[in-house]
C-alpha cells in the first residue's frame, strides 16, 4: 500500500493552485499512491488578508468551491482517498480552515475544521492570529476508509498536533493512522515538527503518524510528489 505526500508551492492565482495540485495527485496516483494527501492552505497565500479572499463554500460545492469540486473529480476518476488537506472554508459568516476527505467515488467522507488555532507574537521574528478570522472548529473527525492496509484516519491540521488529547481520541475510537496537513512557518516549526511527531506516536504507540514530513512505517510505503510553479 503506497500514501502520496504532496508538496505545493502557493501562488496568488488560485486556479493556477488548483492545477497544481490535480498535477501533484495525478503524479502520486501515477506512482501508484492509493491514498494521497495535500498541505495545509494549498489554494491560497497563508494570511489572515487571504482567508476571506479565497473562501470557498464546500457544502454548496461546484463553482461555489472549486478546489473541492477539483478533488471530488480527481479521486472518483482515479478511484483514489483523498486527503484534501486543508483550504480556507466559508459557512455563513464564519470562516473556517477546513480539511476535507474524499473516498474512492468521489464523495465528500469527511469535513475537519481546525479546532486549535495557531495564534504567536515572537516581537522581532513573527506575529500572526489566526483567531483574528478564523473560527475554531469543535468535533474530532474520523474517517473509515476502503483500505484494508489503512483502514480508520484520524484527521487533524497542524496545530492540532501539538494537543495530545486530539491524538488519545482517535486512538480510543480505533485509528490505523493519524493524518495532520500541516504549514509550519521556518521560527518556531524547526523546533516541534519532528518533536511533535514522535511524542503522538509514543502517546499512542500502534498508530502512523503522517504530517508532511513522515515517520516511515512498513508496510506502507510513502511517495513524495513536489508540483513546481
Amino acid at each position: 500500500f503506497k500514501i502520496g505526500i504532496c508538496q505545493l508551492a502557493v501562488t496568488p492565482d488560485k486556479e493556477r493552485n488548483i492545477q497544481h495540485a490535480r498535477k501533484a495527485i495525478e503524479e502520486a496516483a501515477q506512482k501508484g499512491a492509493q491514498l494521497v494527501v495535500l498541505p495545509e492552505i494549498w489554494n491560497s497565500p497563508y494570511s489572515d488578508d487571504g482567508f476571506p479572499v479565497y473562501a470557498e463554500d464546500i457544502d454548496a460545492g461546484h463553482d461555489a468551491s472549486p478546489s473541492t469540486a477539483m478533488l471530488s473529480e480527481v479521486s472518483s476518476r482515479l478511484k483514489i482517498t483523498v486527503v484534501g488537506g486543508s483550504i480556507p472554508e466559508r459557512c455563513g459568516d464564519k470562516l473556517y480552515n477546513t480539511c476535507c476527505v474524499f473516498g474512492t467515488d468521489g464523495k465528500l467522507k469527511a469535513k475537519h475544521r481546525k479546532i486549535h488555532l495557531f495564534d504567536i507574537d515572537i516581537p522581532g521574528k513573527i506575529t500572526f492570529m489566526e483567531s483574528k478570522t478564523l473560527t475554531a472548529g469543535e468535533t474530532p473527525t474520523i474517517v473509515d476508509t476502503v483500505h484494508a492496509d489503512v483502514g480508520r484516519i484520524g484527521v487533524g491540521i497542524c496545530y492540532d498536533i501539538r494537543f495530545q488529547e486530539l491524538a488519545m481520541i482517535y486512538a480510543s475510537r480505533g485509528a490505523h493512522l493519524l493524518c495532520y496537513p500541516g504549514a509550519f512557518n521556518m521560527t518556531t516549526g524547526p523546533l516541534h515538527w519532528e518533536l511533535l511527531q514522535r511524542a503522538r506516536i509514543l502517546n499512542n504507540s500502534y498508530m502512523w503518524q503522517l504530517v508532511h514530513l513522515l515517520e516511515i512505517l512498513e508496510p506502507v510505503t510513502w511517495l513524495g510528489v513536489t508540483q513546481p510553479l
